[in-house]
């Protein structure tokens, strides 16, 4: 098989003297590649993603910012053991924890900009139920449908981040970026429910939403273009194709593979799960940064019991109090930066691949993150909330549990991006994985914990499960690189260039 360059004078190829060609980049400059796109159209294609995560987060948590209002609205009883009224939450996570899992792969071999805009009108149209459910059950149904939509808006930027920055000193703002717009909307949701419902109707917490959404939509169509290569390059084969003779076959060099029912399933649930299930440094991985991602949505439900008996705010007001764990997280955004930078430094002492940055160099700041960040902040939290204390004093806890969250998930995504290489898209599915499963479990249990064991030991308990947790990057920075050898799958990583 003869496979070179096809350029734009087709008329050249004749297929009297040749049945087959291969269509590949032109030159290692070729423009149409999205590792060479300008540097101002990768940052516009990645503020605009960027932009479009934090968005659609709104949707995630938003709602608490009014639950108690709405339950009451739906005639919804609870309990002191459990709290009717996080049932929409725990519906949209839990479609965002099924669904990617299926859109992704599709996403990988078509391509993400029809993945993209398709999930981003469903997610858009299953809020329009939202904003007019007659029932609680219509909340519920259309909060788990735009969930499953809305969770692949969120997962499938990061593929597409990674498919137009190729150098890591260029991609690491980018992918901190993202997950701060990720982190930053969830954790603003309440924020912004708090905002309306403290004005409006509850149920203009999505009106508003549609606005936002509609609007945003015209950035999305014109500045979300194709970022993956391979399906860039099937497309110009195409072209060619149409225009070609019968009898000349024409191919692109980076066909995508054929997607059938099992290549969907070892993407999306097999390797992934081998992964989960064989590699410690993903399941206590995994763990924690799911435990982090949880916490988020545990303290909107907290916040709403804590606040208002303590202190007898209105749940508006409780949703407001997130907007401490939202200074957090920028302060841990910004902290990032000199992380990255250390990160970037340490090629010079690679022993195992000299010239190529120490995976675990991404840890040394999530460590303290994650205990004075995550676990010392729930202590603070649990503790300082009782009426003899002012209520700015807990709120600042809030704000150091905000913090740790984001350097936490931070350190997790971009290790096992560097530690597992090739792999590293399942590896990441596992961990998301596990973050929606966490997000969707965790708040069910909050009215019952915080109501059973008090609000300073129901904090205290979701602090010492920091603590331990915390262990695992701090092996690791120890004991990285043997733990790299022991390993097939990071070891081939490591050597794969």
């Amino acid at each position: 098989m003869e496979s070179r360059e096809i350029t734009h004078d087709i008329d050249r190829l004749s297929p009297t003297r040749l049945q087959h060609e291969t269509v590949d980049w032109h030159g290692d400059d070729d423009p149409d590649n999205p590792f060479n796109w300008k540097l101002q159209k990768k940052w516009l294609v990645t503020l605009t993603a960027c932009t479009g995560t934090f968005l659609v987060s709104l949707n995630t948590t938003g709602y608490t910012g009014a639950s108690f209002a709405i339950a009451e609205h739906f005639n919804v009883r609870s309990s002191n053991a459990f709290d009717n009224s996080v049932w929409p939450v725990t519906a949209w996570n839990a479609g965002a924890t099924i669904v990617p899992m299926i859109l992704l792969p599709i996403g990988e071999a078509f391509g993400i900009r029809p993945v993209y805009l398709t999930s981003y009108i469903l997610f858009t149209l299953f809020v329009i139920p939202q904003a007019l459910a007659p029932n609680f059950a219509t909340m519920i149904v259309s909060r788990f449908i735009a969930g499953s939509f809305g969770g692949t808006l969120q997962n499938i930027i990061d593929s597409g981040i990674a498919d137009i920055w190729r150098d890591p000193r260029e991609r690491d703002l980018p992918v901190t970026l993202f997950v701060f717009a990720l982190v930053f909307g969830v954790t603003f949701g309440p924020v912004f429910g708090g905002l309306v419902a403290e004005s409006l109707h509850w149920r203009w917490i999505f009106y508003i939403q549609l606005i936002i959404y509609g609007a945003f939509s015209p950035l999305v169509y014109f500045f979300m273009p194709e970022t993956r290569g391979p399906v860039i390059l099937a497309g110009r084969a195409k072209a060619l194709q149409k225009r070609a003779d019968d009898t000349l076959v024409i191919t692109s060099s980076e066909t995508p593979p054929p997607l059938s029912a099992t290549r969907i399933l070892q993407d999306a649930v097999i390797r992934p799960t081998h992964l989960l299930t064989t590699e410690p440094v993903i399941f206590f991985f995994t763990l924690w940064s799911a435990f982090a991602f949880g916490l988020v949505f545990i303290s909107t439900q907290s916040t709403a019991l804590v606040y208002s008996t303590t202190y007898g705010f209105t749940e508006p007001q409780t949703g407001l109090i997130q907007a401490s764990a939202c200074i957090g997280e920028l302060i841990g955004c910004l902290a990032c930066i000199p992380q990255n930078a250390y990160y970037l430094r340490s090629s010079r002492r690679n022993r195992q691949t000299p010239g190529k940055p120490i995976p675990e160099a991404r840890l040394p700041l999530s460590v303290p993150a994650s205990v004075f960040g995550l676990a010392a902040g729930l202590f603070w939290y649990g503790w300082a909330s009782r009426p003899s204390i002012p209520w700015i004093i807990p709120t600042i806890g809030l704000g150091f549990t905000g913090f740790g969250i984001m350097l936490v998930i931070q350190a997790v995504g971009m290790y096992v991006t560097d530690a597992y290489a090739r792999y590293a898209a399942s590896a990441i599915a596992g961990i998301a994985f596990g973050e929606n499963l966490f997000a969707a479990v965790l708040p069910l249990a909050a009215q019952a914990m915080y109501s059973r064991l008090g609000f300073a030991w129901a904090s205290s308990l979701l602090g010492f499960v920091a603590l331990a947790l915390s262990c695992a990057p701090v092996v690791l920075l120890f004991k990285g690189e043997s733990v790299r050898r022991r390993s097939k799958f990071m070891e081939q990583a490591s050597y794969d260039g």
